[in-house]
């Protein structure tokens, strides 16, 4: 959903005659957002291929949170597919595809979207309740039971994306939405800020709230300093700062500058190319997601140094450090472990 959300009264005339650059020839920006796109789906691509490898060979998703994450880096992976889709319409100002490609493309684009969206939110859930109160809620935390929420997941990203993404048609040359009315696309662009942004930041913002203030309160409660006790509550500080500040970088100017189309008499260049590289910026966060695994995680660390370390065993050149670890230590991995 996201490269064709751009609009205003007029969207579909403008769009369609100014061609979002007024361009006949590819210019250096073209070719450097060309290169970007290219960029980040493969960097996408191939981080969430090693997150999906690394909990099905590795970890098996034996805990909830691992099964969180694999879907979460599914509905990543899945993400990019649909983009280099919209870079080729956004480089060549025409969509090739056809109509029903179009349709499918916007489908499965907003799926998968919201679905890592929604992933993001319940493991912000299942991590309080991991590090708060793992014995109260154990039986919330089975990977069968994050299995059937997952599926939900799916199913609702589905219902909610549906209507929108078949107004979707190319009809005019490029994939874009079949405006009924001016109020029609603020209803759909508010629909899609709340569901897929403000609700879900809300619940994660609260959730990793309600979680460090009650390691605070734990720690404060202890008879005797407990230096890991501190150590976790540092940890997870840093892991809920970053989570927050990049979804929130990430998918923020998507939306701000989605509602300031309406408010664009006509479309500007300057402000089209700002709003494709804030497209951009939204899948980008697709590519944020492993990087932080990589960067928060212990685990996960070690998941992927097992895997590159395999990969390296091939090359008598290449070093690599063997030692062995214990995959199966669910204290750490609860502990550590990005939600």
């Amino acid at each position: 959903m996201d490269a064709s959300l751009l609009s205003d009264v007029d969207y579909n005339q403008t769009y369609a005659d100014e061609h979002f650059y007024f361009a006949d020839s590819i210019d250096g920006f073209g070719i450097t957002m060309a290169i970007l796109y290219l960029v980040v789906c493969i960097l996408g691509l191939a981080g969430n291929i090693l997150v999906i490898v690394a909990t099905l060979k590795l970890d098996k998703m034996s805990s909830s949170t691992t099964v969180y994450i694999f879907n979460l880096a599914l509905a990543d992976g899945l993400f990019m597919v649909g983009l280099p889709f919209i870079a080729s319409q956004n480089f060549q100002n025409h969509w090739v595809f056809g109509d029903m490609a179009c349709k499918v493309v916007m489908v499965l684009d907003g799926i998968n979207q919201f679905t890592s969206v929604f992933c993001l939110t319940v493991m912000s859930i299942d991590r309080y309740m991991a590090l708060a109160d793992p014995l109260r809620f154990a039986r919330w935390r089975t990977p069968r039971c994050a299995k059937i929420v997952s599926a939900f997941l799916w199913l609702f990203s589905l219902l909610t994306i549906l209507p929108m993404a078949l107004h979707f048609s190319a009809d005019q040359g490029l994939c874009i939405p079949d405006l009924v009315s001016d109020t029609w696309w603020l209803g759909v662009l508010s629909y899609t800020f709340v569901m897929g942004f403000a609700l879900p930041f809300m619940v994660m913002i609260g959730s990793y709230t309600a979680l460090l203030l009650t390691l605070r309160s734990q720690r404060l409660r202890a008879t005797t300093p407990n230096q890991e006790s501190q150590r976790l509550e540092q940890q997870v500080t840093k892991m809920v700062v970053a989570v927050v500040v990049v979804f929130g970088m990430c998918w923020l100017p998507f939306y701000t500058f989605n509602f300031c189309s309406l408010y664009q008499s006509g479309l500007v260049q300057n402000f089209a190319r700002a709003f494709e590289f804030v497209v951009l910026l939204s899948y980008s966060w697709s590519c944020a997601n492993p990087i932080l695994y990589a960067c928060l995680s212990d685990t996960f660390r070690k998941h992927f140094r097992t895997l590159l370390c395999s990969a390296a065993k091939s090359s008598p050149s290449m070093q690599c450090n063997t030692e062995r670890y214990d995959l199966n230590d669910t204290t750490v991995r609860d502990v550590t472990l990005l939600a």
